[in-house]
Parts: structure tokens; sequence; C-alpha cells
């Protein structure tokens, strides 16, 4: 079997007692892609005064191959161009992106920069799968270099519609990049079509096809049936007192909606007050990119919408609603999302929002809770169980958190098991083994030597 080599923003090094570092794509894929031998190659995630050459670990059948970025690289191409101007466009936030030529052409130089590390270590029959916005001109820098291998790209994050993506300065130049892949996946319909779209604007022939990102349910759930009797989940358990638990897990991050979330349960706590005292908000969202003045102050608004639900709502014995911003091991996640009665999933738009599959995954069978999530996030597209809301009216999350709490368990059991069902059959190793059969199975590129 060929060599697949993996590139990605950042490399999830394993750690001293096995296993990688958390995060979707990490999680996705070593569930995907056990015994296969693989070479992933990217960011280190550290700094250096210069510019070095990769560094090696390998782990199992992996080789894990980190390069250090130098500080102003680090700025440039990671946290300005990439974050300050690609996420919020790509998530349909254009009136937040921020354009600095010097930042793009950093940006560029970077990808060209692994491009030419990476090139010397591939095998002429092996299969290259990129990962994410961060690298768009990744091929046409491996092209650039002589590279012919295979060549597929996957963009985990939405695509808007072509009218918002020509906002872009540069436009034209980035989608003539991604005209040097072989096969772009992206995770929904209505994504590829945008992108298909772009590109057949500027006259580029990639096929782009939807591959939903799916997760290991029937593993997720033994690990949440184990971690509901953990010490944390008992102790959140009889923290309760009876009361029902909504939970909510995200990155902190804007496009998550978490400030239109809090000001839905307000919502819920005013105009149902059936639900004081009886049900209790907890909301996981360890904190991202700090060092951006735009997430800094989001975490400050949910704070004081935190501090303000507590003040007018709560009691001597009850707390609406509990706010964390530090990470918690997603084994212990697990045990949580089988306790909730409702997983609270509303982003303002996502991908495919992994966390809502796990939900369904951890619930237990015999009585299941309800997930209430946004129409804008990815897995709306196959989770039709679930109750969808705008997330752009906090009335609405009131009205569908108001339904999960009083749904009777046959409808309860009915949706889960419709969920359920569509998850059970889409794992994470699903999905890459349906995306490297469709690189696999497209006519060999003619590539001019």
């Amino acid at each position: 079997m060929a060599r697949l080599v993996i590139v990605s923003n950042r490399v999830p090094l394993p750690r001293p007692r096995g296993g990688t570092q958390p995060g979707g794509l990490a999680v996705a894929l070593a569930e995907a892609l056990p015994g296969q031998e693989v070479l992933w190659f990217g960011w280190s995630g550290e700094t250096a005064p210069e510019p070095s050459p990769p560094s090696f670990v390998t782990h199992g059948s992996t080789s894990y191959a980190t390069v250090h970025l130098t500080e102003a690289e680090r700025r440039g191409y990671y946290a300005s161009f990439a974050n300050a101007t690609l996420w919020p466009l790509l998530h349909w936030r254009m009136g937040l992106a921020e354009f600095r030529r010097d930042d793009h052409e950093t940006w560029r130089a970077v990808n060209a920069r692994f491009a030419s590390l990476l090139a010397p270590l591939l095998r002429p029959d092996d299969r290259v799968w990129v990962h994410d916005f961060h690298l768009f001109p990744f091929a046409a820098a491996l092209r650039a270099a002589g590279c012919r291998q295979r060549i597929g790209f996957f963009l985990h994050v939405p695509f808007p519609p072509p009218s918002l993506f020509e906002a872009l300065p540069q436009a034209g130049r980035l989608l003539a990049d991604l005209g040097a892949y072989d096969l772009i996946g992206t995770q929904t319909r209505a994504d590829a079509e945008h992108l298909a779209a772009s590109l057949a604007g500027i006259g580029a022939s990639v096929p782009v096809a939807a591959f939903p990102v799916g997760v290991d349910a029937a593993s997720f759930a033994r690990e949440a049936a184990r971690a509901v009797g953990s010490p944390e989940a008992r102790r959140l358990a009889a923290s309760l007192g009876g009361r029902a638990l909504i939970l909510g897990v995200d990155r902190l991050d804007y496009s998550k909606g978490l400030p239109q979330r809090f000001r839905g349960y307000a919502a819920l706590l005013r105009r149902f007050p059936e639900h004081r005292r009886r049900v209790t908000f907890l909301q996981v969202a360890p904190v991202s990119r700090n060092e951006v003045a735009l997430y800094r102050a989001l975490r400050r608004e949910l704070d004081e919408l935190a501090g303000r639900i507590n003040g007018e709502w709560g009691e001597i014995d009850w707390i609406p609603i509990r706010w964390m911003t530090r990470a918690v091991p997603r084994a212990t996640l697990a045990g949580f999302h089988r306790l909730a009665r409702v997983g609270l999933v509303t982003p303002l738009r996502d991908g495919m929002n992994l966390v809502a599959k796990e939900y369904v995954a951890a619930q237990n069978p015999e009585d299941p809770g309800v997930l209430v999530l946004s129409r804008f996030a990815g897995a709306a597209e196959e989770l039709r169980g679930a109750i969808q809301v705008n997330p752009h009216d906090p009335d609405e999350i009131a009205e569908g958190l108001d339904a999960a709490l009083r749904m009777d368990l046959p409808e309860r059991r009915a949706r889960w098991a419709a969920d359920h069902a569509v998850i059970a059959t889409n794992s994470a190793a699903d999905w890459a083994r349906r995306f490297l059969a469709a690189l696999e199975a497209l006519a060999p590129a003619e590539r001019a030597a």
C-alpha cells in the first residue's frame, strides 16, 4: 500500500504515554488511519529565531515531521492572514476580516517553504492529503518544486458563496492555486457547490465533492458509558441536585454563536418560568487565540453575560449558568454529554461540528437527551432528528430549549435513533476511506515535468 502523506497547519505530536494531542483533525485521523504507513508534516506550533530543517518523531507506523516558524512568519502566516483574514471570510463574516498585503505574501512564502522542505521527503507513489485553509496554495508550491504525486485537499471549514469570496483581495490568485489539486473535499454539499462555482468562474476544473466527517460512534459511546461513572461526572451529577443539564462544548470563537446562545438561555428563563430552578446550563469553551483582540473582547462579553444572567435569575441555591474557559479532557466530556438532557450546539456558521455528533453518540439509548442544533452547522445536513434553530434569534433558541426539555421519552428515542443511524454509518474511518478512494480513482493527472 502506498504511503499516505498528511499535511496540516499543526502536527499533533504523540504524547509520552501514547495518543495524540486533542483536536478535530487529530481525533478524526487517529480513528481513521490505524496501522497505515503515514508521514504527517506541518508546523510544530513553536517559533525559532531562524528557519530550520524538519524535526522527526516516529510513533508506530506514523512519522511526524515538524517545522518551526520564525516569529515574523507566525504573525503573518498564522495570526494575521489565516486567522484574521481567511477565517472570518470563510465563516461568512467579511466585516471582521482584515487584509494586509504583506501578511498575504508571508502566508504564501511559508507555504512555499513548507513545500520545499516536504518535496525531498516524498516518494513517487505517495498520496498527499492536505488539510484546511492555511494551506490553500500548498499544492501549487509542490508542483512548482517538481512534485507529480496525487494531491488531495480537504476544507474543514465552510466556503462562502462566490459573490462573498470575491471580496477577498487577490481571490482569483488563491482560486488558481486550488486548481493545482487533483481533488477537493468539503464538509457539505452547499460548500462544495460554492467552491465549485468559484473555481468555474476562473476556468478551473478541479473535482469538488462533499465528504462529511464522522466520528467513531461506537467507540465514543463506550467511552461515555465509562466516563459517566468517573469522579468528575459524579461530582457534576451530584451538583445538579436533580436538575436537567443543558451542555455546550465549544472552542472560544466568534463563529460558535456563544453570546447568542447565552441570550437564548436567558430568554428561556424569562419566557418559560417553569424551567427556573429546574435546569442548569454548563458551557465549556476553552480559550482560543487569546493574543487576538477580537477573542479577548469575546471573552469579556461572555463573562459579562454570564454574570448578568446569574445576577438576574440566580437564587441562593441555584446558579443558572456555569461558565468554564479551561480545557476539559475529551473522555471527561464524553461523560458530561451522557448526563446532559440537552446538547446545545448553535454556531453561526460551522464546517461540520463534531460535538453535535459526539453528543448523539454519547446518549443512553433507553433515555436519550435531545440535540438543539444550529441549522448553519454542517452537521445539520445529516442530523435531522435534532431540533434545528436559527442561532441569530434568541427567542428561537429559547423555544428550541423549551421543546427539548418538555419532550416525552418516545419522541426523544425516535429522534435519537434516526440520528444515531446516520452517525453509526459514517465514522472517521469511513470518511477517510471515501476521500482517499475518490482520489485514487481519478485518472492520473498529466503533469509536465
